[in-house]
């Protein structure tokens, strides 16, 4: 459950993934993939030179051109990564 936590650490990984980390330790590596195509805010993203100049600010990722993504939004991403980890695979 997000409590107001805040973005600290990102990592680019590859393709259009970034590991998030957030202040309250939890973290895990968010695909972007699905935002590429949802705006025009978004689609600069696409170059992957442009994608990769990510930085922190507000306490979540954003882009230079002013795109990014709600830092709750990101905190369910990543617990749902986290989540799929812990499953036993069948």
């Amino acid at each position: 459950m997000w409590n107001l936590n805040s973005v600290v650490k990102i990592e680019y990984k590859n393709n259009y993934s970034f590991l998030i980390v957030f202040d309250d330790g939890l973290q895990g590596i968010v695909d972007f993939t699905e935002y590429l195509n949802i705006g025009p805010v978004f689609h600069p993203l696409k170059e992957l030179s442009f994608f990769k100049s990510a930085r922190i600010e507000g306490g979540t990722i954003a882009w230079p051109n002013g795109a990014d993504i709600a830092p709750e939004t990101l905190y369910e991403k990543v617990e749902q990564v986290a989540i799929t980890l812990l499953l036993p695979s069948t």
